[in-house]
């Protein structure tokens, strides 16, 4: 039979961009059961009935809250893979595909803070869930309904990283003889994974923050600059010739070079798309929020670049539909044509040492510039509580100005949020979070003082209407 349902736990459970996160006080075992319960039935509702994986990051929670979830999905007859110790989620991602899974959860909050922790479905595509499978997980939020132990899935654990690696290599090909890399795990799971494959490579690899804290340390586990200055001073004191870092759950990524310090993520999809585009041909996907130099580069080759809403999941369901050879974000999500479309911050540490093996990343980068034109790109938010978001954006609808720092608004594209492009070939985004409540403003020109000025007027054109 199944239990009287206490609504009140799970008014608490609400999928966003990437799953459910929260902090720990609403973030508990009975709750994480019950998006287990819902897990299985979504998957039987589909008519699945091969084993699930359940993936867990660095910290303190993250391997008892898997351990419930095994024994939900196990208890609903499910064989269950577990991994051996906390591993990157593009790891878990790759393993659906390799072993032909149902699916998998994940167990981890990302970048943010150790007081919180969160779960994600993945599809048996390994691509992330898209609304329509994260709005029909949430309609079967349910109390855990076992069925009798005789008919109850195995659970075991599972090596997630050695087929990772292997088939790493064999798409990116890095030969890193002669390279040396820094590399921050930022106390999270990328540790002992992206550091030990760019050493198989033939790296020699500095470790930064590769010993697991569930604190990270006390800061965040976000790649940004502002959490990077011992890799950037590793890196531009000469002691590395590329810095590289994962974030908690390492499927972001971020650069560190030797002129720049902490590389501009734009700069380095651009300079990734490009290495790729020696070799092999094809599209390139970017988020509306990511620069056109990714256009120019893919004009310049007689290549596409197609252009989705923010969030992962847009640009991989964009790779499939026209095969792209590249796909990415400015926000440090990246992967790659023959890969799982997930972002993947191991196999870029590969692509992005490969890279640098070849040219050096400030060399490439400066060849780029001269051949496309500079970018400076920047972005800031405004506290804008989720009631208010489309309020918000309706009215600014109605204040559209015909020109922005003195140029004309040549057009509007409405894909998310209003874009306004100049006639001057810089541009202006405005944009709601999907995370966090606050509206985001997004600027590209071809300096920094011009990003500078664009944000101010943005900033002033949306706060009155908040």
């Amino acid at each position: 039979m199944v239990p009287d349902l206490d609504t009140s736990r799970m008014d608490q459970i609400s999928f966003g961009t990437d799953g459910w996160r929260a902090t720990l006080d609403t973030f508990t075992d009975d709750r994480v059961r019950i998006v287990g319960q819902a897990v299985a039935d979504h998957l039987r509702a589909a008519g699945h009935d091969e084993p699930v994986a359940v993936g867990y990051d660095a910290r303190e929670t993250s391997e008892g809250f898997a351990e419930s979830l095994a024994d939900v999905l196990s208890g609903n007859g499910f064989d269950v893979l577990l991994p051996e110790r906390d591993v990157p989620t593009p790891l878990v991602a790759y393993a659906i595909v390799d072993n032909g899974l149902a699916g998998a959860c994940m167990v981890t909050a990302s970048h943010n803070p150790p007081e919180y922790n969160g779960v994600k479905f993945i599809p048996s595509d390994g691509a992330p869930a898209l609304p329509d499978v994260t709005e029909d997980v949430v309609a079967r939020l349910a109390e855990p309904d076992l069925l009798p132990e005789a008919e109850h899935g195995e659970v075991r654990r599972h090596d997630f990283v050695t087929p990772h690696a292997e088939a790493a290599r064999e798409l990116v090909g890095a030969d890193l003889d002669g390279l040396t890399v820094a590399y921050d795990a930022m106390h999270g799971c990328g540790r002992g994974v992206t550091d030990a494959l760019l050493e198989a490579a033939g790296a020699e690899v500095r470790r930064l923050r590769c010993d697991r804290d569930p604190t990270f340390g006390g800061k965040p586990p976000e790649p940004n600059a502002e959490h990077l200055d011992e890799l950037a001073a590793a890196v531009t004191d000469g002691d590395a010739d590329l810095g590289i870092a994962n974030d908690g759950d390492a499927d972001r990524i971020a650069v560190c070079t030797p002129e720049r310090g902490v590389l501009d993520a734009n700069l380095f999809y651009a300079a990734c798309y490009d290495r790729l585009l020696e070799t092999d041909a094809g599209p390139a996907v970017r988020t509306v929020s990511t620069t056109f130099l990714v256009d120019r580069i893919a004009e310049a080759h007689g290549q596409e670049a197609f252009e989705t809403p923010v969030g992962f999941k847009w640009v991989a369901e964009a790779m499939k539909e026209h095969d792209a050879l590249f796909g990415g974000e400015e926000s440090g999500g990246f992967s790659v044509r023959g890969h799982v479309r997930e972002k993947d911050g191991v196999l870029m540490a590969l692509l992005a040492a490969a890279a640098a093996a070849d040219e050096p990343f400030d060399a490439r980068v400066d060849r780029l510039i001269d051949e496309h034109g500079a970018i400076a790109a920047g972005k800031v938010s405004i506290d804008c509580p989720d009631h208010r978001k489309r309020g918000v954006l309706d009215d600014l609808e109605d204040h559209i100005p015909d020109a922005v720092c003195g140029h004309t608004v040549a057009k509007v594209v409405t894909l998310d949020g209003f874009k306004l492009l100049l006639e001057n070939g810089s541009w202006l985004l405005v944009r709601p979070s999907g995370t966090e409540p606050k509206l985001r403003v997004y600027a590209e020109a071809d300096a920094d003082e011009r990003v500078t000025a664009l944000l101010a007027e943005g900033r002033e054109l949306v706060e009155p209407l908040v």
